[in-house]
């Protein structure tokens, strides 16, 4: 995935919004097309994850702070 996102989005383009370091606008051009967050179904407890499915999380930064994560659960108790 990381060789295909650079070749994809190259950091040595001459982007004009480096304000944070040269790889600041390849890493929102990157996250704007794998998205930022996601929804995955529960079912008893478990994740409903398909066979050859998974969940990746990216940092697309050389040098990046520390980040969060955030989960919420919706839904209903089994009664």
């Amino acid at each position: 995935m990381e060789m295909f996102l650079l070749q994809f989005v190259p950091e040595n383009l001459p982007f004009r919004h480096v304000c944070e370091g040269p790889d600041d606008m390849p890493a929102h051009v990157k996250a704007s097309f794998l998205g930022s967050s996601l929804n995955i179904p529960i079912t008893e407890g478990k994740l409903c994850l398909g066979t050859w499915q998974g969940i990746w999380l990216c940092e697309h930064r050389n040098n990046a702070g520390s980040r969060k994560i955030m989960v919420t659960i919706n839904g209903a108790l089994k009664n």
